[in-house]
């Protein structure tokens, strides 16, 4: 209880994003710098051996049902990209902060460097 998850399998970081810059985030870095950058920042705090990256490409899905499905939801909700998903929930859209990312990836119990 009190919103811990404990860590039986691997956390799985998702970023979905595309090549061009979302129009509204204009300025902003590109999506797999984003990408980098959030595998960067992860690693310098948590013991990442329990975390697995993926980055989507919007444009060019691979043919899995859920990545087929939230791309289709990112079009008819006009959702600012880059996403980051742990595991499948929205944590970020559009210029990711790190605060609800930390907190989430807290509350996976994840060991601190």
């Amino acid at each position: 209880m009190g919103g811990i998850h404990l860590v039986k399998e691997k956390v799985k970081i998702t970023i979905y994003g595309a090549e061009q810059i979302c129009a509204s985030c204009v300025g902003a870095p590109s999506s797999k710098d984003t990408y980098e950058w959030l595998q960067a920042a992860i690693g310098r705090k948590y013991i990442d051996d329990e975390i697995s990256y993926e980055y989507v490409d919007i444009n060019e899905p691979p043919n899995e049902k859920k990545h087929l499905q939230f791309v289709s939801r990112i079009e008819e909700e006009d959702l600012f990209w880059p996403i980051v998903m742990i595991n499948d929930e929205l944590v970020a859209e559009g210029i990711p902060r790190l605060k609800p990312i930390y907190k989430l990836l807290d509350r996976y119990g994840l060991k601190l460097q």
